[in-house]
């Protein structure tokens, strides 16, 4: 018998079901309730509600029984672990999808970036569907490792796995109508475009919606939220490690228009997931700040699956997957139980599948001219004792930073770091093609008092990023990433205090998520001890060069004004 005749003899009552969930209080977010219900599982899938005879009893005991989470804009590689890892991770909090953007992989390595993805999330309890990264590289100030245009996009827009284009970072050459922008839209014709403007408002973000653009998870401010809501674009809720947007924008949520919104996590550090939780935290804090619980959970399940147009994700119906999640109390939504496809997966915290095969890591990406310290020094102007300089000002737990100008400290003509007045030397190195390229600038917010800190996770095109308070830490900074093949360093004296290699693309470990997790906490430790006053310290950092997001960024090509997307120079006129 064929399998949907199987299923719909099962459905009749002909026929046993494998499993029954029985006597749960079911989080129906398609009818906006909970009901009581037994719900009847067949080859991984819903058949029915109802007393059908089964070869196994899951008996809830009147416990509830929800759809598992729906993550709808993420970019695993700032977990700095591998896929299988991070599934070990999120299972336990329910997760059962992800839609994620490999965007930092595609810039380091490309297509084979891409590849490399689809290949390692294959056969998991996690569901992943892949955007396609439309700004490889971000933008035209920066170096990157490959670069991608609409016909590349085109190659692999049709694979089943592909939910359609990722975020469109270069907002301005959207709304003015770029040749390159728009055919990367038309390449996606079908699937859905995400959007990606911050602070976008008024004319320029009609003609951004107008050209296709159907989402944005950048939104900081409530009104700015509702203008883009009100313009038909799906809402993604941030809240990561120090992109934390739901407090600042949940009160825009109503019943009326909560199935346009829906929430994402975008980057967060691999402990904060196991500690905190995923989208499991971001309902429990949506639940806290006064969003129904039925609501919230929609726009963590259903919402995201319609938007993303996920087939059979994000509810718990006849003939979708037997994705579940079960909870004691929906206020305090703390996941007990997770099932993948009517399997237990999760439990009480605990991951219960076994650790899956590794996938052969990709080519190495380290390719940097040599550096001394005089590359990095910036002399005085002739006549310039008097000079002013941009400086960029962390703002806490944004990846927006602020521009100020300030008077820089001057020693022997040269301008250093003021470790008094927290404004400390920021370096960017080109790391793909040895083209020799370094950016220098100065940023207020680390609080170092003395060594560097050195990453080559730096968003977007991953290059070189070490902030510090003199020239020789920032030297051996550089030198230690390049020795680990990748990583992050925290350096004092020209000695590394500890360190994390990532030998995948330089973005991601091939050890275990609990050893990651405890290299990420040794090196956050050490940034206090050099002075650091930030929560996440290196996210901070590998944010610093993320042209697109205003107002001021440091690249290999030098300082952006990332609200214009133009170079800058250092020197104030």
């Amino acid at each position: 018998m064929r399998q949907i005749e199987h299923k719909l003899a099962v459905a009749r009552g002909e026929k046993p079901a494998q499993k029954l969930f029985k006597n749960a209080q079911l989080v129906n977010v398609l009818s906006g309730e909970v009901h009581a219900a037994n719900v009847a599982i067949d080859d991984g899938r819903v058949i029915g509600f109802g007393d059908y005879d089964a070869n196994e009893i899951v008996d809830l005991g009147g416990a509830y029984l929800a759809p598992s989470l729906i993550e709808g804009h993420f970019h695993v590689e700032s977990t700095m672990v591998t896929i299988p890892e991070l599934v070990r991770a999120l299972v336990p909090h329910g997760t059962g999808a992800m839609v994620i953007d490999p965007h930092e992989y595609a810039n380091v390595l490309g297509m084979d970036g891409i590849r490399y993805v689809l290949e390692s999330s294959k056969n998991l309890p996690i569901d992943f569907f892949i955007m396609l990264p439309s700004c490889i590289p971000a933008t035209h100030l920066e170096t990157a490792g490959a670069s991608f245009t609409a016909d590349d996009l085109a190659l692999m827009i049709a694979d089943d796995r592909i939910a359609g284009i990722a975020e469109l970072m270069n907002y301005p050459g959207v709304f003015l109508g770029m040749e390159s922008e728009l055919a990367k839209i038309k390449a996606g014709k079908g699937k859905v475009i995400d959007g990606h403007a911050p602070g976008l408002r008024g004319k320029n973000l009609n003609a951004y919606a107008l050209a296709g653009v159907r989402s944005d998870h950048e939104s900081t401010e409530v009104e700015e939220a509702r203008e883009k809501l009100r313009l038909g674009m799906h809402l993604l809720v941030r809240e990561g490690s120090t992109e934390r947007n739901l407090e600042h924008i949940i009160s825009l949520v109503t019943p009326q228009n909560a199935a346009n919104c829906s929430f994402a996590t975008d980057d967060k550090l691999p402990g904060d997931l196991v500690r905190e939780g995923h989208i499991d935290h971001s309902i429990r804090k949506a639940i806290k700040l006064g969003v129904a619980p039925v609501t919230a959970i929609q726009m963590g399940t259903i919402n995201t699956a319609r938007y993303y147009r996920l087939k059979n994700h994000g509810a718990i119906a006849p003939r979708y997957w037997a994705d579940f999640i079960v909870l004691d109390d929906l206020d305090k939504f703390e996941v007990r139980q997770t099932y993948k496809k009517g399997k237990l997966v999760a439990e009480n915290g605990n991951y219960l599948e076994p650790r899956h095969r590794k996938i052969e890591q990709p080519r190495s990406t380290m390719n940097l001219s040599y550096r001394a310290p005089e590359d990095f020094s910036v002399s005085v102007p002739h006549g310039g004792s008097a000079k002013k300089i941009r400086v960029i000002e962390i703002v806490p737990q944004q990846i927006v930073t602020k521009c100020l100008v300030e008077r820089p400290k001057i020693d022997n003509g040269q301008i250093v770091s003021d470790i008094e007045r927290d404004i400390l030397k920021v370096v960017v190195v080109e790391r793909h093609r040895a083209t020799g390229n370094v950016g220098v600038g100065f940023v207020r917010g680390f609080g170092l008092r003395k060594g560097a800190l050195g990453s080559t996770v730096a968003h977007d095109a991953h290059n070189v990023v070490v902030v510090g308070t003199n020239d020789r830490d920032i030297v051996a900074a550089i030198e230690a990433l390049v020795k680990m093949r990748g990583g992050q360093v925290a350096i004092v004296d020209g000695k590394t205090i500890t360190s994390l290699p990532l030998p995948i693309a330089g973005l991601v470990s091939d050890q275990p998520l609990e050893a990651v997790i405890e290299k990420i906490a040794e090196l956050n430790a050490a940034a206090v001890k050099l002075g650091s006053t930030l929560d996440a310290p290196f996210m901070t950092l590998s944010f610093l060069s993320l042209s697109p997001i205003p107002e001021l960024k440091l690249t290999d090509q030098g300082l952006v004004d990332s609200a214009n997307l133009k170079l800058t120079s250092l020197i104030v006129d």
